[in-house]
């Protein structure tokens, strides 16, 4: 079923040299370019109503990113390269879209890769807006080039604290929403209340 979009807001499937993902639009065609990427167990969704806030004379790109929302599946993620191919999907996007520069916005692991893109291509970004990002020197919780943590005990490490049940429950496409579901979670502490899907039941402990 095709993830629904406010009004203002409109989905296309689009294809680049590297993936093909839904790419989410608001605002004037041709506008000023502004690229959101979303953070980590999320889509291209998490920004809408960002996107419509934008002024007149821009143009809100949001693309679910490699691994999440309507992705192409097979397109898979190579750990050894960091956020490198992430980075570079946002820059073929960009690429495929005609646009050489845009104001760029990353919330957590969408900061991780705005970081890479300061890296490899920083002459291409009018602007970084960055909430929330993961740490410049790598995965969340290190300080330094050489990875050391932050606190001795990892605290403040992201992910790393994740409670295990729910990245298996993720894993296995648990879709319900009774407590202590993924589905639940992300209702409860992530997406602004009281956003649900048109269509969908609202969960009946909330």
């Amino acid at each position: 079923m095709p993830i629904p979009t406010l009004d203002g807001i409109t989905a296309e499937m689009l294809p680049t040299p590297r993936l093909t993902t839904r790419v989410l639009f608001s605002g004037a065609v041709g506008g000023v370019p502004v690229l959101f990427l979303h953070g980590n167990a999320s889509s291209a969704t998490f920004w809408e109503e960002p996107m419509l806030y934008l002024p007149p004379g821009y143009r809100g790109i949001a693309p679910d990113q490699r691994g999440y929302g309507e992705a192409d599946r097979n397109a898979q993620i190579d750990a050894t390269r960091g956020m490198g191919d992430l980075a570079d999907d946002a820059f073929a996007l960009l690429d495929t879209l005609g646009i050489e520069k845009a104001h760029v916005v990353g919330h957590s692991m969408g900061g991780s890769v705005v970081w890479r893109m300061m890296m490899d291509q920083p002459g291409r970004l009018l602007s970084v807006t960055l909430a929330a990002p993961g740490s410049p020197f790598g995965f969340g919780g290190s300080r330094d080039l050489d990875g050391t943590p932050c606190y001795p005990d990892g605290a403040g490490s992201g992910a790393g604290i994740v409670n295990g049940d729910f990245a298996r429950l993720m894993g296995e496409g648990e879709r319900g929403d009774a407590p202590g579901t993924p589905r639940f979670i992300m209702n409860t502490f992530y997406w602004k209340p009281p956003f649900r899907p048109r269509g969908k039941k609202t969960c009946s402990a909330q």
